[in-house]
């Protein structure tokens, strides 16, 4: 009935408070109506009469269809400008029919029984239809606004020798801007003076933070390490980065928005019905002399009787059951559509850095080079010197002496050599922890065992001698390997698609068993990869994290988020995984394949019964019987709460 776009999280919330406001002033509204309807006297076996009944009736009928029936009515003006009629025509064609043919009756302008009952409790149980649904799925995306709000308001331009505070909005190419230790870059540049590491891991994928010197381009929205650089501004507004991530989003979500729900779907059918048959009905009926007021009340029968009440609760109640106990196994559903179809997964594709792996470095392999240095003190040795940083690389190391309780030596004479390493005096030695580059300016060979894998390697030395080498990798998560067996052996390929770097990559796919790796790829191309998927048939499930991920998540058939991630990648996804587990994805395609199982049989029970109801409210057995809007009433009734039974029998299959 709704899609998961199109609204902000504001908005979703106060539509949710107006459709629960509008349900209660109707219930409220539509006690007396009923009671006073001549047909539920009729059904209910009292009479109670008295003088201006029916303007009452006329009036309280009014104030719900006018302020219940809004939604509805602005709703199918929507559908049909989109030429998509679905539960918000069939409802207000229904609620038309019957609210202008039952004033018509009480005013004697027609013979026949009104439909005020029929009006009044349609109205309050599509309303509280929709508010179900709209109540258990979360709200419309956000992600366009929150990629904007990664860039800072403020940049430090340079201006000569002073810094002037200014919006980043006001920067114009060739601009200088200073970008301090730990703040994120306003604009895309190029480096001018300076030379720093630069978290770029949810822009771009890469997990190793890029070292940035003179000339090396810098990309908007990434946190800048431990030294300062000047920046001269390359692009601005909508030739930047972000920006393009901003388009990609936003035209794979109006791609994907136009996918409709079961439920409209189904709903579009019986519109088109209950006016083809509404309208024969009506003409054949003249055509064979009966008087007009016969002849109209079977059409509004028809119609009335082609609008169940149970589709209204049919497809919601199974939404709340099945969102409700998604998030229980740690997949929190945003968008019902992409919901429904993951029974059609048939490709998966993950992102690596903070998805399958932890986004944070391990340390896998310790390596003394001489014999008075083992490993755990080598590990401490380098830990020490690396506790105070806030490098990713830093911290893995730290992380893994912790985990693994060595000794962390006390320190003195602490100094950062820029870009390269740092440096400081452990048990009266010289300690240097570094990167290769250093090595090679000091013309230290490297050692082989260090070269040739797909790791992030640090070197420790003492007094000017290699002692030995730390190798760091992203940790691939426990669960990763079982979350891609389980959904091979479902029949579903499993891709890689990441902004790292191809030996990475490799090392990652080999260890995972995936059927297929994309490497280096930017968001432009990550959406690329999953649209070649589709086109050779595949129906695409994407699962990532960062704000690369955020187009390609858009353009997938099912997108999915890790909620370790970004708020961008979150906000962008069809589903949430709430505890950033991959094998809780393999709950997603059983779930999705359950939940629309239970939909198709409440629709079977919501609509079955029209099969048998409209040829008797058309008056095909006429004049031995003619269903009386009072059956139909009744009928209506069953359905509903057939419909409500077997959907709480969903409890017992997603357990």
């Amino acid at each position: 009935m709704h899609s998961g776009h199109g609204h902000s999280g504001h908005d979703h919330s106060s539509m949710i408070a107006d459709f629960w406001k509008r349900f209660w002033v109707c219930v409220v509204l539509s006690v007396p109506v009923v009671a006073l309807s001549m047909m539920f006297q009729e059904v209910a076996g009292y009479h109670l009469d008295f003088a201006f009944r029916e303007w009452i009736v006329i009036g309280l009928a009014t104030g719900i269809y006018v302020y219940g029936g809004k939604p509805f009515l602005t709703g199918m003006i929507d559908e049909l400008r989109n030429r998509r009629p679905g539960m918000m025509t069939l409802v207000a064609v229904a609620i038309t029919a019957a609210f202008v043919y039952s004033v018509a009756v009480s005013l004697h302008w027609l013979e026949g029984m009104d439909f005020f009952w029929e009006l009044a409790t349609l109205i309050d149980i599509m309303l509280l239809g929709h508010y179900l649904e709209m109540k258990s799925v979360a709200g419309a995306s956000r992600s366009l606004e929150l990629i904007v709000q990664m860039l800072p308001a403020e940049a430090h331009k340079v201006s000569g020798k002073q810094l002037q505070d200014v919006r980043v909005d006001t920067l114009e190419k060739g601009d200088l801007v200073l970008v301090r230790p730990g703040e994120r870059i306003p604009t895309d540049g190029e480096v001018v003076d300076g030379a720093s590491s630069v978290n770029e891991s949810m822009l771009t994928g890469e997990s190793v933070p890029v070292e940035k010197r003179v000339k090396d381009r810098v990309i908007a929205g990434a946190v800048n390490g431990e030294g300062a650089l000047t920046v001269r501004v390359t692009h601005k507004g909508e030739d930047s980065y972000l920006s393009k991530v901003v388009k990609l989003v936003e035209e794979a979500q109006n791609a994907k928005s136009a996918t409709q729900t079961l439920a409209d779907k189904a709903a579009g059918w019986l519109t088109l019905l209950s006016l083809s048959v509404g309208l024969i009905t009506l003409i054949t009926w003249l055509l064979a002399g009966k008087e007009t007021a016969f002849a109209v009340e079977r059409m509004v029968t028809v119609m009335v009787t082609a609008c169940p009440h149970a589709l209204g609760v049919a497809i919601p109640l199974v939404v709340a059951i099945s969102t409700g106990i998604s998030a229980g196994k740690g997949l929190l559903i945003r968008n019902r559509t992409a919901f429904e179809e993951s029974r059609k997964i048939t490709a998966m594709v993950f992102d690596k850095t903070g998805t399958l792996t932890e986004g944070a470095f391990g340390v896998p392999r310790v390596a003394p080079l001489s014999e008075e240095w083992k490993e755990g003190m080598l590990l401490g040795t380098a830990a020490a010197l690396e506790q105070s940083s806030q490098h990713p690389i830093a911290q893995g190391i730290v992380r893994a002496a912790k985990e693994r309780a060595v000794e962390i030596p006390a320190i003195a004479d602490f100094q950062s050599i820029t870009g390269k390493g740092v440096s400081a005096m452990v048990n009266g030695k010289q300690i240097q922890v570094v990167s290769p580059g250093y090595l090679k300016e000091q013309h230290i060979p490297i050692p082989e065992a260090s070269a040739g894998k797909a790791e992030t390697v640090v070197y420790v030395l003492a007094d000017g001698k290699l002692i030995g080498f730390l190798a760091l990798a992203d940790r691939i998560r426990e669960d990763s390997k079982e979350a891609v067996g389980s959904l091979q052996r479902s029949g579903i390929k499993v891709f890689m698609a990441t902004g790292d770097n191809r030996a990475v990559a490799d090392t990652v796919a080999a260890e995972l068993g995936l059927d297929g790796v994309f490497a280096e790829v930017l968001p432009d191309q990550k959406v690329n990869v999953v649209r070649d998927l589709q086109r050779q048939g595949f129906f695409v499930a994407m699962t990532g994290d960062g704000v690369n991920d955020a187009p390609a998540l858009a353009q997938a058939n099912v997108g999915i988020a890790v909620g370790s991630g970004t708020d961008v990648a979150a906000e962008t996804a069809d589903i949430i995984l709430v505890n950033s587990r991959p094998t809780d994805i393999t709950h997603l395609v059983e779930f999705g394949r359950a939940t629309y199982r239970k939909m198709i049989q409440n629709l079977f029970w919501a609509t079955g019964y029209n099969v048998v109801a409209i040829p008797l409210a058309a008056g095909v057995l006429y004049p031995d019987f003619v269903l009386s809007p009072a059956i139909g009433a009744v009928l209506m009734t069953v359905s509903t709460v057939v419909v409500a039974l077997n959907a709480q029998l969903l409890r017992g299959a997603l357990r």
